[in-house]
């Protein structure tokens, strides 16, 4: 039994091995969550999220659950254009977080919007994806690339490392742009990095076609998760919030579960400064409507992807 935020809640098989090649525990697992809950439970809170589960530990596939149980605190219902529908997750307190990890919940997954606004999204993802000849070198490179942009559109991105191979850059924005528009900036903005470093970035859609860094503003299209700030990822590494001066020398092993801890202690949520001030996307809309009416193509989404068709209806769960 834990207590966390004046609640109790009971934590089964906590010497489950969830990380066989470390030996860490489930209730390993937990601990690490209870210790910087705040600024996890700041990732997702009031976000559509995937539960992520891994039954056997990280040893094994994992399954994806967007059906929440009903034990779940909060659910929000999604109708898809199939007529099928999903009542995902939303987590809003601390004890959500860990009811979580009591479901073999490794990461946490949410979505880019928050259900007040289900719509419009309020955040812009920057995913620095490697390739498989690209350096960690390259990728602290790009993202000082991306932060130097940024600031010239009048942005302000928050860095982590994925907790993986790259490094994922959040900027908050105004909840009144579609999917497709936030998309559309994004892949305006990759563009733009990529006229500055064509050496070492690329925003190509076909694999076969980039080098170095992808850009990859697909993970702004409607209910694409990311695994949120302070998640631990099956490497064992946590997707860590870094100041932007701790980017040149950060390494993604300087994160593990076990130690993460001391980090937290000593500087609390990197992050928590995130939410403090929206953004408006105007200045790159105008510069991805130039791309198009210029030499570049518009976005390029092949058939095979599967391009959304009108509005999927959403609604909380009825009392």
């Amino acid at each position: 039994m834990v207590e966390v935020d004046g609640e109790t809640i009971a934590i089964t098989s906590p010497d489950k091995i969830m990380f066989p090649r470390h030996g860490w525990t489930k209730f390993d697992l937990v601990e690490h969550y209870l210790t910087c809950v705040d600024g996890a439970l700041a990732g997702v809170f009031g976000r559509p999220t995937m539960l992520k589960r891994f039954p056997k530990g990280v040893g094994e596939k994992p399954f994806y659950q967007k059906r929440a149980p009903k034990s779940a605190g909060e659910r929000f219902f999604v109708e898809f254009p199939s007529g099928r529908t999903a009542g995902y997750f939303v987590p809003r307190t601390p004890y959500d977080i860990i009811w979580m990890a009591q479901l073999n919940c490794v990461d946490l997954n949410p979505w880019p919007t928050r259900v007040e606004h289900v719509e419009n999204s309020d955040e812009l993802r920057i995913d620095l994806d490697p390739t498989p000849e690209a350096t960690w070198a390259d990728i602290q490179t790009v993202a000082l690339a991306v932060d130097e942009t940024l600031r010239e559109f009048g942005l302000v991105g928050f860095p982590k490392t994925s907790g993986s191979k790259g490094i994922h850059i959040y900027v908050r924005v105004e909840p009144r742009y579609s999917f497709l528009e936030i998309r559309k900036a994004a892949l305006a903005f990759g563009r733009e990095v990529e006229r500055r470093r064509p050496d070492i970035v690329t925003s190509k859609w076909w694999k076969s076609e980039r080098h170095g860094v992808f850009i990859d503003y697909n993970q702004n299209s409607r209910d694409r998760t990311i695994a949120s700030a302070y998640s631990v990822r099956p490497t064992g590494w946590v997707s860590a919030p870094l100041g932007w001066d701790e980017v040149p020398n950060a390494e993604l092993a300087d994160f593990p579960m076990d130690s993460f801890a001391a980090r937290y202690e000593r500087l609390g949520d990197v992050m928590e400064q995130i939410d403090d001030v929206h953004f408006t996307l105007e200045r790159l809309l105008e510069h991805a409507d130039r791309d198009i009416a210029g030499d570049l193509s518009g976005d390029p989404w092949p058939d095979s992807f599967g391009k959304p068709r009108g509005r999927r209806s959403w609604w909380p769960e009825a009392d």
